[in-house]
């Protein structure tokens, strides 16, 4: 690879992380919540169900010490809630409160009219590259940077 070539995507990339970074302090300082307690929140709400420490721990990279901070500050805000699984009565379960949640919602509607802009640039074909993209962009990084 070219390093002109490598150089722009790096500015890309770094460009499009700080306005995330910055879009989900935005959210989360609305919200009453740290950043980092906003994205555990979406996780939380993106997994099937109910959802264990040690899964919100693996899947943000955090340690189950800093998650259980996390889930203290969400519960004592009203997003969670601690359940008892079902299944094992000894584990317990973090459970997203729904209704607090979406009064948040409106928060994403203007980055979700931006990225419906922004995609409709594009054909089918080069969004299917465009999906692929970021698929590896996703699976590496984590990979690499939150699993490790």
């Amino acid at each position: 690879m070219e390093p002109e070539v490598l150089e722009r995507f790096t500015w890309y990339m770094r460009e499009q992380s700080a306005l995330t970074v910055m879009f989900h302090t935005k959210v989360a300082a609305r919200m009453g919540l740290s950043a980092t307690d906003e994205k555990c929140i979406d996780l939380a709400m993106r997994a099937e169900g109910p959802i264990t420490a040690g899964r919100l721990a693996e899947l943000s990279g955090l340690s189950t010490g800093a998650v259980t901070g996390v889930i203290d500050r969400l519960e004592h805000a009203g997003f969670v809630r601690r359940v008892r699984d079902p299944n094992d009565r000894r584990k317990v379960l973090v459970e997203v409160t729904v209704g607090d949640v979406e009064k948040f919602g409106q928060l994403f509607e203007e980055a979700r009219q931006s990225l419906i802009e922004v995609l409709g640039h594009f054909g089918d074909d080069e969004l299917q590259v465009i999906e692929r993209y970021l698929q590896l962009q996703i699976a590496t990084f984590r990979a690499r940077v939150i699993d490790t």
